[in-house]
């Protein structure tokens, strides 16, 4: 936008926008408007728009477009023009009546408390908005929202305050924190019955305690910390209320970090929280599930808070048991939804104790590890009514999920065998029978420990397994799905008890005959394989037998996908001339259909006949690759050799004609990469027909699993002397067409995947043939466009140039592992010394500006390694770095001090050891952040 629109044209296409007839003119307007929101001239149209008022989409679309200058453009206006842009947005906030809409008066609010973060010569702000604004009644809604919004964007990720600013508006607001109470006292003092307002107040109070800005001594002399209490005990307390009181409670508890420090509003709180027992037992058994769930979340956050007190000095002082009866009780509710919220905190507890490992006080917890199981073993029965099951994963399905994961975490807690032997008791009843969704539930327990059982155990566990494979066949369905599950969580039990195999396999094979079932069948078939692969060889013609019936059976890809899976880990442990002849049986239905695809005249699918589509034959040939292992002596062919030698064309067949879909090109790729690993060195006869094929592919093609291939051929081949110039011309060919598009707009984002599989390919290049990639041409263009992509803030891609760059430089300093290392060294320590610079600059400008927390470590690696090589010339190219970042914010705030530049340079130039580089450099980034 080149100039100024005008207020009528801006109020024109606002029109257009809300109250057009014309689709196509709703859509130019939005566009229109958007461009004007990015434009320096929305600062003066939004001002405009708030002064004339004329009506609400104008009024909210001039708050908005303030708030989202001022948060993400404030860098925009010159510092001159600050005092004027706050005195106009005060004028406005003036003008805030009870008739005024809640979101204006948000965004209205919004834009000063962001405005007040940043522009640090705005000194005393709360006393100043409390004495303007906390007089009169009518400014208290406007008030309490600003106040409430000021401490919560003080750690906004867009306004980047820096830690130096944001600990000066803490303090700040822990000066202000004694008049803000008074001010909200005074509020609830005058509320009489404004449910609305005190729910606010509630809020806002809530806001500063979880910003740590408000000392406990101001809280306790209040009245202000028993209104949620009040708010909580009364039955007939507005849902909005209710709310509100258990947020604020629950950030009071969040607030005390330091239970001495905080011990006389902890045992306040504390008191309190547990005087609310009879209040949620209420709710209860009115059914109130909202007031149910909210005393729920209060209780849970009272545990976490005294989480440590309940594991280190259990059943005493703020590690009273009476917490772990309370939390018990809500589990006991008779909604699961209530239950799943106390979740966090045994999660927590289990982790604790399992890390502590101290039996005295496991012991302690056993009874209530005990009646934990037993409420979650009840919350996971299926209603009796349900008349099958649903292979799709709703709410209720996932909670089981949760609960298995649970039971399992604390299981260790109880003993594995003794959940064994509470559920076999309840699958067998009191002898009058027992309910089918009791048998499922005590069955889905035992699944969830069935990993930890011992394996030496010969009293339950046999009983069990019997008991699972003589069932009636007019069993629930849900039953027999989980028995399923459960005979494949007890793989290893099995293993070592070999006289179950064949019977067990016998029943999950039946399972695949039922729709079902046929799912979870496989899956714990390709379990039981994996796990008792040289038992089951035996069995290997009666699991073929099942794969060749595949198209009579109708099985799912998904089920056919596992079986093979299963089929092949047992097809490795044959003897050599078996495994040939058994892996081409494996591969002839797919080459077979893949064929019949090919003959087709067509050059990409959309049908949803799965026997049309090569991805669904592509997938299981590469499972047979993936999980066929045999074990090659030296001197011997390779059992799977000739086999794979005969797919080949047809794989290559499959390149050639589906070209353009990147689908099925990655399914090959996969599907080759599976077959060369599985080959190793044997597969040498491929190579110059793969990359021969994969180059062509690229140039008109340039999908990233062809560079990501690449890297398989240079993992396994790039050793090989014979083998690497052919591999670095591979590369040299990828370059081209890769440049080309990282080189457009947004490139390097818009294409995450070519940046991920390239500089795997290059890392690889280092780690095999290190010397001819140096000498290469490509080396420059590699390094410099490595260093612009250290801001790519796409994990795997940011992680793969990051390996790429720590590779690069080990290989300077690796002890002489053969003829060329002194030249290795020559030409990296060369190359380092004409780009660290850059280097360096661009790790910064990452780290600061560019990437998550938790993507820091690798660039730590990068700057770590660098010193290993030169440590004097990393010192120089690190201050020249810090000496060009900026020192100031836009509003004015001091950015990093010369002293925290001195002691971050110090930290990291002085660091023998990577983790306290990293470390340097996540409290350095918190000045910019």
């Amino acid at each position: 936008m080149d100039a100024a629109p005008s207020l009528e044209t801006v109020l024109q296409a606002l029109h257009a926008l809300y109250h057009g007839d014309n689709v196509a003119g709703k859509e130019k307007a939005s566009l229109w408007l958007g461009e004007l929101q990015k434009s320096v001239f929305a600062w003066q149209i939004s001002d405009q728009l708030l002064q004339l008022n004329r009506d609400v989409e104008s009024c909210y679309f001039a708050a908005q477009t303030m708030r989202t200058k001022i948060q993400y453009a404030f860098h925009e206006l010159p510092h001159s023009s600050h005092q004027s842009l706050r005195d106009s947005l005060l004028s406005h906030c003036t003008n805030v009546s009870a008739e005024t809409p809640p979101v204006i008066v948000t965004q209205l609010s919004l834009a000063l408390a962001n405005l007040a973060l940043q522009m640090s010569s705005w000194k005393n702000v709360v006393e100043e908005l409390i004495k303007r604004f906390g007089l009169e009644s009518k400014h208290w809604t406007f008030l309490i929202e600003f106040l409430s919004l000021l401490p919560e964007e003080i750690g906004s990720r867009s306004l980047r305050l820096g830690a130096n600013r944001r600990n000066e508006v803490k303090q700040e607001l822990s000066a202000a924190s004694e008049l803000l109470v008074q001010f909200l006292t005074t509020v609830l003092d005058s509320l009489a019955g404004d449910n609305r307002l005190c729910a606010q107040v509630l809020h806002c109070l809530g806001s500063w305690l979880t910003a740590y800005v408000i000392p406990q001594a101001h809280l306790i002399s209040s009245k202000l910390i028993l209104l949620p209490f009040q708010a909580l005990m009364n039955k007939d307390c507005s849902s909005q209320l209710h709310h509100s009181a258990t947020e604020c409670l629950c950030s009071s508890l969040i607030a005390i970090e330091d239970l001495e420090k905080n011990a006389q509003l902890a045992q306040l709180l504390s008191n309190g929280v547990l005087s609310l027992v009879e209040m949620y037992r209420e709710t209860a058994k009115t059914e109130d599930l909202d007031k149910s769930m909210n005393y729920c979340r209060l209780f849970t956050e009272l545990g976490e808070t005294f989480i440590e007190p309940l594991v280190y000095t259990p059943n005493h002082n703020f590690g009273d048991f009476k917490i772990l009866d309370l939390l018990l009780e809500c589990v006991g509710h008779q909604n699961y939804e209530v239950a799943d919220v106390t979740f966090t905190f045994w999660n927590r507890l289990s982790e604790m104790l399992y890390e502590g490992n101290h039996q005295e006080i496991i012991v302690a917890y056993r009874p209530y590890a005990e009646r934990l199981i037993v409420l979650l073993g009840r919350h996971c029965q299926y209603d009796s009514t349900m008349e099958t099951i649903s292979l799709e994963v709703d709410d209720f399905e996932e909670f089981r999920t949760r609960c298995s994961e649970l039971i399992s975490d604390i299981a260790f807690i109880v003993g594995p065998t003794n959940v064994y032997h509470e559920m076999f008791k309840a699958l067998q009843g009191d002898g009058s029978g027992t309910s089918w969704e009791v048998t499922e539930a005590s069955l889905y327990v035992m699944a969830a420990v069935s990993k930890q059982i011992s394996l030496n155990e010969t009293v339950v566990v046999p009983q069990v397994v019997n008991a699972v494979l003589s069932m009636s066949e007019n069993v629930h369905i849900a039953v027999k799905h989980t028995a399923v599950r459960l005979l494949g969580a007890l793989r290893e039990w099995i293993d070592k008890h070999p006289e179950y195999l064949a019977s067990v396999l016998q029943y999950l094979l039946g399972g695949l005959q039922h729709p079902k079932l046929a799912v979870t069948a496989a899956e714990s078939v390709q379990l039981l394989c994996s796990q008792c692969s040289e038992a089951m060889t035996s069995l290997f013609g009666q699991l073929l037998q099942i794969i060749n019936s595949f198209q009579s059976f109708g099985l799912s890809n998904e089920v056919a996908t596992g079986l093979l899976k299963g089929a092949a880990h047992i097809l490795g442990k044959l003897p050599p001339e078996a495994i040939t002849e058994g892996l081409r049986q494996l591969c002839s239905i797919q080459v077979e259909q893949l064929n019949k695809v090919l003959e087709l005249d067509v050059t990409s699918f959309a049908s949803g006949d799965k026997n049309l589509d090569p991805t669904v034959w592509l997938d299981r040939l590469a499972t047979v690759f993936r999980y066929t292992t045999p074990t090659v002596e030296n001197g011997k062919t390779h059992p799977c050799q000739e086999v794979i030698l005969q797919v080949w064309p047809v794989i290559s067949r499959t390149f050639a004609k589906f070209g353009s879909d990147v689908c099925i090109i990655e399914r090959c790729c996969r599907c080759i990469r599976f077959a060369v690993r599985c080959l190793g060195v044997s597969s040498t006869e491929l190579l110059n027909p793969l990359v021969t094929q994969i180059v062509e592919l690229y140039q008109t093609y340039p999908h990233s699993c062809c560079l990501y291939l690449g890297s398989i051929l240079v993992d396994e081949y790039g050793g090989q002397a014979v083998c690497a110039q052919m591999l670095l011309e591979m590369l040299q060919a990828f370059c081209g067409p890769t440049f080309k598009i990282l080189g457009e707009p947004l490139g390097f984002r818009n294409h995450p995947d070519i940046v991920d599989d390239l500089f795997r390919l290059c890392f690889r290049f280092m780690l095999r043939a290190p010397i001819i990639f140096l000498q290469s041409n490509q080396v420059w263009p590699l390094l410099n466009c490595a260093i612009l992509c250290f801001c790519l803030d796409h994990k795997d891609a940011n992680e793969s140039v990051c390996k790429f760059m720590v590779e690069f430089i080990k290989c300077a300093r690796r002890p002489e592992e053969n003829d060329n290392s002194q030249s290795i060294h020559v030409l990296v320590t060369s190359f380092l010394q004409k780009t660290g610079q850059d280097i360096v600059n661009g790790l910064m400008k990452a780290c600061l500006f560019c990437l998550p927390t938790f993507m820091l470590g690798d660039a730590a690696e990068i700057l770590y390694e660098l010193m290993c090589i030169d440590r004097p010339l990393v010192c120089k190219w690190l201050e020249v770095t810090l000496k060009a970042l900026p020192t100031h914010t836009a509003g004015g705030a001091v950015t990093a001090t010369q002293k925290q530049l001195y002691d971050f340079h110090k930290n990291v130039t002085s660091a023998e050891e990577q983790k306290q580089v990293a470390k340097a450099i996540r409290e350095f980034i918190l000045l910019y952040r």
